[in-house]
This record gives C-alpha cells, structure tokens and sequence, in this order.
C-alpha cells in the first residue's frame, strides 16, 4: 500500500447514506438542546462514535466514546459493580443498563448509549443467541430506555444494524 492510495472514491463514504442520515438527525437534535452525547460500545468497538463524528460539526456535540471490548472491560467498565456482571454476564442488559448510567458521570455528556452483544460468528448461547444486541440510552433527569435486539446476517451486518439501534435510540432519548 503506497502512502497515495485512495480507499474511497469522491462522494463514497464508509457508512451508508441512512446512518450518516440517522446520526446528523441525533446530532441536530442534541445541538438544539444544549445537549453533549457520548457513547460506550463494545460488540461495535466504536463504530457508533464513527458513525457520529463522521457528521461535519459533530465535534461541537460529541463529547467522547469509549470501547470496552475485552470481557473484563465491559463487565466492569465505567463503574459497573463486579457482582452484576458476574450475575447476569458481561453481555446482558443489566451491564449494558450500567455502562449507560456510569457514562453520564463520566464524561461531560447530558444522553448517552451504551451497546454490548454478540455479532458472531461466535459467542451468544441459548437464551442470547448470536446477533442479539443490549443498547441503553440514558439521559439526565430522564427514565433510562433499553432495548434488546436480534438481528441476523453477517457479524458486519449484526454490527451495522447495532450502530442504526442505538443512534435511534439515542435520539428517542435526546426527545425525551
């Protein structure tokens, strides 16, 4: 690879045209409160911030995104007790819920979300199974919004389906 080399032609992005659309809205909408967002991922290791920032003026909005990709990480990141993760698994609504919360002291940001999942090929188990997806959107003074989802097709696919969930969910709590 030559340091000239070209990955993506004029007007070619790395996201699709719906999610670069789907972020802008969320975007727009926090700008309009005063709000600052943040994230904590860890089944799409930052895309969701990606997608985000990936938005022209993203960076008067977006106050910063954090991956937690190894189990311990995202079992006990940003000030998730130990013994839920060890209850209900490092990949669970629970911990999700949790990552969401602490986010909101961690960071100078009034919504967040947080995603944990399995998007395969591996992973997942019974109840779970590959392509389920826990995101969590918690905001200020807010009730917190949770979501479980199953998406299906490839771990690619499983992740960008994830990034198009929690940006509308985000959103759903930027309106709250």
């Amino acid at each position: 690879m030559s340091s000239n080399e070209t990955f993506l032609n004029d007007g070619e992005t790395i996201f699709p045209a719906a999610l670069l659309d789907a972020a802008a809205a969320a975007l727009a909408a926090a700008k309009n409160k005063g709000f600052r967002l943040a994230t904590a991922e860890t089944v799409t290791a930052g895309l969701v911030s990606a997608c985000l920032t990936s938005v022209s003026g993203a960076s008067q909005i977006f106050d910063r995104g954090y991956v937690l990709y190894h189990e311990s990480a995202k079992a006990t990141g940003l000030g998730v007790a130990a013994d839920v993760s060890a209850k209900h698994g490092a990949v669970s609504a629970e911990v999700t819920e949790g990552l969401a919360e602490g986010l909101l002291s961690n960071s100078g940001a009034a919504v967040t979300v947080a995603i944990t999942g399995y998007a395969g090929p591996g992973g997942g188990n019974a109840k779970n199974p590959v392509g389920t997806i826990f995101i969590a959107a918690a905001r200020n003074g807010k009730p917190l919004l949770a979501e479980r989802h199953v998406f299906s097709g490839s771990r690619d696919n499983v992740r960008l389906e994830a990034v198009a969930a929690a940006i509308r969910l985000m959103h759903k709590q930027i309106d709250a």
